[in-house]
């Protein structure tokens, strides 16, 4: 099947491996025939990494899917980060101080209270207790 030639400690070793069944092999080691029982090799876990796939593109490079470009609403307060509103605390109509509590927004099982950025009257509340919002997403209009 295969030789090699090994040095150790200054000796030479011609090994020429004759056959292999299981985990028996059949080698010489310089013309003197030996039977070689070696362990079962664990088994090797292979892990397969996928890279993730390019976005697909027109001819002229622009992308095909696009994030859709949000309307910035003139006075929104938009939600800091994912999670549920567990509480709202104003109403239509309200006039609000900087500093004020709007809502409490439960993320990562903290509960965040989300305070008023600016003075002004409450134009629009646009969730609701038990609504679930993403970062960004527009909470109310303060005019």
């Amino acid at each position: 099947m295969k030789s090699f030639k090994y040095t150790i400690n200054g000796n030479v070793y011609k090994v020429h491996i004759n056959s292999v069944l299981e985990n028996i092999a059949e080698v010489e080691v310089n013309g003197t025939p030996y039977q070689v029982k070696m362990e079962k090799p664990s088994k090797k876990q292979v892990v397969t990494i996928k890279r993730p796939a390019q976005a697909p593109t027109t001819p002229t490079g622009d992308p095909v899917v696009a994030r859709p470009a949000s309307v910035a609403t003139p006075g929104a307060l938009r939600s800091p980060l994912p999670g549920v509103i567990l509480d709202v605390k104003c109403s239509v109509g309200s006039t609000v101080k900087r500093g004020d509590l709007l809502f409490i927004l439960e993320a990562m099982k903290m509960e965040n209270s989300i305070n008023a950025d600016r003075d002004g009257r409450i134009i629009e509340l646009k969730v609701n207790k038990g609504d679930s919002v993403l970062e960004n997403a527009e909470l109310v209009i303060i005019g």
